[in-house]
């Protein structure tokens, strides 16, 4: 998937279809001159119905279809015949991807199955016809209900990525590398901030053919939750991962100060985001030697009392194996 048709945020018109009128009709036959009203319902204006799609990964086809109006229910006719239902308009979206009025900016509801389906806009009822309103008083009525109108509305789509795995990390700590490194995506990778602008995912295959999902979220700077740097607009995407992955590299100034920080951003941002299993990995570990990493071991053990960290590569495929296979326990704990 390239950066330019990953689209995680869009808003779009829907309407659903007006209900039809309820028919106004006498029964008139050969040697029945009195039949009575036998006038029809109208069918029901068309819904637009959100339907989940494991295959879709992005919103990009809604930045090219913004507008999606049902059709309108069939008038009722005589013989109590009732108007045909309006054609139904379906909207697949990808797994993951949350509603909103854009008006008062509520959660409709969220779409995270395949096949799911939810009517985000419900068709107008057809209006019922005169036969309904006959009566010992009133044997003929000459009215019958006009259809309900349908509705229209302005909604925002969210996608939040699902992943089993977030990568979460300052700019240029080697989340890009270590995505290359272990899965068959090929992010962009280059040695300035910065270089991620979309969530990409990749499929880390694990051992005896059992594989997890692994998403690289772009950078998170101090400030984030404010709005500082490119990550704050990618934050909804760790709330869909099922642990974090923290990745600080091994020439950081200070190893520990860097996790807090990337931790008080998720904090403010989402405090349940605290909830999930963590693991710290202090990547480009191949430029350290074994006397350097023992060191840092001893310093790390008293910083990391409650949660698990270890050194890898990404390069050189150092402590890689003994990532994933921490990963998979985890995950399956």
């Amino acid at each position: 998937m390239t950066e330019g048709n990953f689209v995680d945020y869009v808003k779009i018109h829907a309407s659903s279809g007006n209900g039809g009128k309820g028919s106004v009709h006498l029964h008139r036959e050969k040697y029945i001159t009195k039949g009575g009203p036998d006038g029809g319902d109208g069918g029901r204006g068309g819904h637009v119905i959100v339907r989940g799609n494991k295959n879709l990964w992005t919103l990009v086809g809604f930045k090219f279809q913004r507008h999606f109006k049902a059709g309108h229910g069939g008038h009722g006719s005589k013989n109590r015949s009732s108007g045909a239902d309006g054609e139904d308009v379906y909207m697949e979206v990808p797994l993951g991807t949350v509603f909103r009025n854009s008006e008062t900016n509520e959660i409709l509801f969220e779409i995270t199955e395949e096949g799911e389906e939810r009517i985000l806009v419900e068709g107008g009822m057809g209006g019922r016809g005169n036969w309904h309103f006959k009566t010992s008083t009133n044997q003929t009525p000459r009215y019958a209900q006009s259809g309900v109108k349908g509705q229209e509305v302005d909604i925002i789509l969210e996608l939040k990525v699902l992943a089993d795995v977030g990568l979460v990390g300052f700019p240029n700590a080697g989340k890009s590398t270590l995505l290359a490194a272990i899965t068959s995506a090929k992010p962009k990778i280059a040695n300035y901030e910065f270089t991620t602008l979309k969530p990409n995912l990749g499929i880390v295959q694990h051992r005896d053919f059992q594989s997890f999902v692994m998403a690289d979220i772009p950078g998170i700077i101090e400030g984030a939750a404010e709005g500082k740097g490119l990550g704050h607009y990618f934050l909804r995407h760790i709330e869909r991962n099922a642990m974090l992955l923290f990745l600080i590299p091994a020439d950081s100034n200070d190893i520990s100060k860097e996790y807090e920080i990337l931790l008080d951003e998720l904090r403010r941002y989402n405090p349940e985001l605290l909830d999930k299993e963590r693991l710290v990995a202090i990547s480009k570990s191949d430029m350290l030697d074994a006397e350097l990493m023992d060191e840092m071991r001893i310093e790390l053990d008293k910083d990391f009392k409650d949660i698990p960290y270890m050194f890898i590569s990404s390069v050189s495929q150092f402590g890689v194996q003994e990532l994933k296979d921490r990963l998979w326990k985890m995950l399956n704990s």
